[in-house]
């Protein structure tokens, strides 16, 4: 392996990437950049749409594959930004030692930038080693902030086999073994048109706010450890056309967080059978995941002595149809905020942290 991995080239390449804008479904000058890196690289690549892959130079089909895979794409900035979204400055936080007080300014820094870079440096440092237990397969995806079928999904019938996946997202590199999934939920209830004055009519409104209110108050019994209980909230609701006409339907929308109990259809039913109100689900595809204590990946973090918690944000570990663990730089809670940024010693943390559990997973393969 090499056991150089270059922090300064790390920051350029995470400060070339917040230059070019890359919202979901418009990433091609990201994927192009990437492209052109690991060809200056002399790792030839493969592109589908917006999304770049690689494998390891010694890459045998009969070898397991591990999954190395971050998103490039980011959402739109906020009205909140008060720094230029795409200008990667890099400024200094008093009263730290150098190297921790660093801060990388852009949208897309964490999320998931930080965890991009870093994953495609540590594949670069293993990409030429001999005898590897494990294929390493690297994939920068697109459409991962919209969920979108050209991103992750559609690439995966071209990676060939794939055992295990370590999915690059900002938890402050420690695991996430789980994660919820998500359905998001259309409701529809139906009255009669009347005038609001008189005693007639069937107020569609009234009829949705009954249903929440029964959803608001329900309980699914089974709890996770990890990520709690399944989590109902109501995120939209329009109805009426005039103030003094019975509203005739009032639609809503239903945001529901899943833990790894039950299943999305299995969710969907309760719901429906809980209201009068027509429930349809926009997606059966963001499932939630988990994956076992007893894994080789997590097994191998555990020896570095990282923390394992379950995730309530989704991501493509939900498009994943094999086992994955979610780790990377930097922290969650700045996603989609205004003036994103990450400090540089959590882009050197994703670097070094990303190396060392590789080489605890090949050291548990050889130890056993």
């Amino acid at each position: 392996m090499n056991q150089h991995l270059p922090l300064e080239e790390a920051i350029v390449l995470l400060q070339q990437l917040i230059a070019c804008p890359s919202f979901s479904r418009e990433e091609q000058g990201t994927a192009a950049l990437l492209e052109g890196f690991l060809l200056s690289k002399g790792i030839p690549c493969h592109r589908l749409h917006h999304n770049i892959w690689a494998t390891n130079r010694y890459y045998q089909s009969e070898k397991p594959s591990l999954l190395l895979n971050s998103h490039h794409d980011t959402v739109r900035p906020n009205s909140g930004y008060r720094r230029d979204p795409f200008q990667p400055s890099i400024e200094f936080e008093e009263g730290l030692p150098f190297l921790e007080k660093r801060i990388l300014y852009g949208l897309g820094s964490t999320d998931a930038g930080g965890a991009l870079v870093a994953l495609l440096f540590t594949f670069l440092a293993f990409y030429d080693q001999k005898n590897l237990p494990y294929n390493l397969v690297f994939a920068a995806t697109a459409e991962e902030e919209i969920s979108g079928t050209n991103g992750i999904e559609c690439l995966l019938p071209h990676l060939g086999p794939l055992a295990f996946g370590l999915v690059g997202e900002p938890t402050n590199m420690q695991m996430a073994v789980a994660e919820r999934g998500l359905l998001v939920i259309d409701g529809l209830a139906t009255g009669r048109a009347g005038h609001a004055a008189r005693e007639e009519g069937e107020n569609a409104l009234y009829k949705a706010l009954d249903d929440l209110q029964t959803l608001r108050n329900y309980s699914f019994p089974k709890v996770s450890d990890l990520l709690g209980p399944v989590k109902v909230t109501a995120t939209q609701i329009q109805a009426g056309v005039q103030h003094n006409i019975l509203p005739e339907t009032c639609t809503f929308t239903l945001d529901v967080r899943v833990n790894e109990w039950y299943e999305l259809e299995e969710v969907l039913t309760t719901l429906q059978q809980l209201t009068s109100s027509q429930l349809k689900a926009r997606s059966l595809r963001l499932r939630p995941s988990s994956i076992d204590a007893t894994h080789p990946l997590v097994q191998a973090g555990i020896q570095l002595g990282l923390h394992r918690y379950g995730s309530p944000t989704c991501s493509d570990q939900a498009l994943l149809p094999f086992p994955s663990l979610k780790l990377g730089p930097g922290e969650s809670a700045r996603s989609h905020t205004a003036d994103e940024f990450i400090y540089i010693a959590e882009l050197a943390a994703g670097l070094r942290g990303y190396s060392q559990l590789l080489q605890s997973l090949f050291r548990q393969h050889h130890a056993s």
